[in-house]
């Protein structure tokens, strides 16, 4: 099982260039960045971890320009978005930056994606929160025609464009892995019908329940589910836990850092490293 860490960066949070070094050194995994272009203040969405919405979620920077300065200052680290909400962007650009990004980190990129949670943010870009999960879907078949066509086409609902040509093409073939981002069952079903892995959320649901029943969908589905990789984001700093998913196959998991200055940062990066010596990560 490997180990990451996910973290809002902000302007007053540590950089992507002391993040990234920091990790590689300590031997994790992968660097994840979340997305969020803006939050409305209508507020009529509730936040779903809760209470009030935490600030890094209207103050974080852009994922595709803090994972680019991560890959730079880094060999081995993967970088992911973690995770990119597809249905607000344009489907032939965000296509390019993730071929890009993948080109600049030498294939280290994984693309995690979601619908999101707010629907007033998505609104403002033209997303309707009732369709938005058929939206992501076209989108990802768009751009998987893209990543490996000469001269891709897609005509769908949401997404339509002729035949184009359209280069970089991804390092990593046929593409980098989407990997899906949400709730069991609902996002489970998505992450078999068109993604190479499942991005749950550890203490939403017993989660390690779901971990046996997400295999059998998908072998039912006549997906093998050794392809579908789960990465389990926001784990607690329990040692118990962390051997259960070990055990439970679970491919990574991640740890929530703050969005702090590396003084803040840097201790917990030294606690995670020991509890994943201890796990044997």
């Amino acid at each position: 099982m490997e180990f990451g860490a996910s973290i809002f960066f902000t302007d007053s949070s540590i950089t992507p260039t002391e993040l990234g070094p920091a990790m590689e050194a300590r031997g994790f995994e992968s660097l994840w960045a979340p997305e969020h272009s803006h939050i409305p203040t209508s507020r009529r969405s509730p936040y779903p971890g809760g209470g009030d919405l935490p600030k890094p979620y209207y103050d974080v920077l852009d994922p595709f320009v803090t994972l680019t300065a991560a890959a730079v200052v880094t060999k081995r680290l993967l970088i992911g978005t973690g995770i990119c909400l597809v249905i607000q962007r344009d489907t032939i650009q965000t296509a390019k930056l993730v071929a890009s990004l993948d080109q600049v980190s030498g294939g280290r990129f994984l693309f995690g994606i979601g619908g999101g949670w707010n629907a007033e943010e998505m609104e403002d870009h033209g997303t309707e929160f009732a369709t938005r999960f058929k939206k992501m879907r076209e989108q990802i078949e768009a751009m998987v025609q893209i990543w490996t066509k000469p001269k891709p086409e897609y005509h769908g609902e949401f997404v339509n464009f002729d035949p184009m040509m359209t280069w970089p093409k991804p390092v990593q073939k046929p593409h980098p892995p989407v990997i899906v981002g949400g709730a069991f069952p609902h996002a489970a079903r998505r992450a078999i019908r068109y993604g190479q892995g499942w991005i749950p959320i550890a203490g939403r649901g017993d989660v390690t329940d779901q971990i046996p029943l997400f295999r059998k969908m998908a072998e039912e589905a006549g997906r093998d589910p050794a392809t579908l990789p789960i990465s389990m984001f926001s784990a607690k700093e329990d040692l118990d836990t962390l051997k259960r998913f070990r055990d439970l196959d679970v491919a990574r998991v991640t740890v929530a850092l703050p969005s702090s200055p590396a003084a803040d940062v840097l201790p917990i990066l030294d606690r995670w490293a020991e509890l994943k010596r201890q796990v044997g990560g």
